[in-house]
Order: C-alpha cells, then sequence, then structure tokens
C-alpha cells in the first residue's frame, strides 16, 4: 500500500483524474498546462508517483491511474464537492470558493468532513434555519464576530 500522498501529490492525482474522465487520456503536456507548470516539473512528479504506486507511466504515453492512485484522486473529489456544497449553500461566488477549496480541502479530517456534509443536508432539509442563520448574518454590524 502505497504511503498518504503530499498535497502537491493528490493535486495532481486530482488533476490526471479530472484529465481521464473530461478527455480520456493525460499526458504531461496536459497536466503542465492545466496546472501552469513545466513539463519537467510535471515529469517528475509523475515519476514520483509512479514509484509510489499511484500511476503508470512511460515515457511519451498516457499516464493511467492505479487503483490506488484513482482511489486518492476520487476521495479528493468527493471532499471538493462536500465543500463546493457547503459553500454554495451560503452563496460564496465561484472564484472565492475555488480559492477557499483549494486552500483546505488538503488539511480537513474525515470526522470535520463528515460534519461539513451533514450540516449541509441538514439546511438543504430545513431551508427556513438556512434563512435564519443568513438573516443573523445579515444583522450583524460589518466585521462583527461573536467570541471576540
Amino acid at each position: 500500500m502505497p504511503s498518504k500522498p503530499s498535497q502537491s501529490a493528490e493535486d495532481y492525482l486530482e488533476r490526471i483524474h479530472e484529465l481521464l474522465e473530461s478527455k480520456g487520456t493525460a499526458h504531461v503536456a496536459d497536466i503542465a498546462q492545466s496546472l501552469g507548470v513545466g513539463q519537467p516539473s510535471v515529469t517528475s512528479m509523475v515519476q514520483k508517483l509512479a514509484d509510489e504506486g499511484y500511476l503508470h507511466y512511460e515515457k511519451y504515453r498516457a499516464l493511467t491511474l492505479t487503483d490506488a492512485g484513482r482511489a486518492v484522486a476520487e476521495q479528493i473529489r468527493d471532499r471538493h464537492q462536500v465543500l463546493a456544497g457547503f459553500f454554495t449553500l451560503f452563496e460564496l461566488d465561484a472564484e472565492t470558493q475555488a480559492r477557499d477549496i483549494e486552500g483546505i480541502e488538503h488539511h480537513l479530517s474525515a470526522d470535520t468532513l463528515k460534519t461539513l456534509a451533514d450540516l449541509t443536508v441538514f439546511f438543504e432539509q430545513h431551508p427556513e434555519v438556512l434563512t435564519q442563520f443568513k438573516a443573523s448574518r445579515a444583522a450583524q454590524p460589518a466585521g462583527a464576530s461573536k467570541g471576540k
């Protein structure tokens, strides 16, 4: 079983999975372009991920994820979806969501993520409570926060 990948490695696995899902293939050049990094950096990371058992890599060929790589990529995608669903409840714009999700998705425990997923479902099932929460926030003076 491979060791837990780094945050950077998770980002690569997530992007490779997205490319495979959307285009059917993933090449070093595609990954470099989509992540905005140089091909030598991608090649280095891809070789490392292959050595760690997350993907199959042959120079100049399309990449494929191993079962372990696919599992990590799907877990990251699921985390991303939970956070996006939660932030959407509060009408955060897409740019803010993307930036915040990228900043925290690798750092949340499974328990915290499950709590956010449960809270999202709760608010979806009780829209009146969500409306009360939003009204309460809107009534607070700008920058005010309880507990400070």
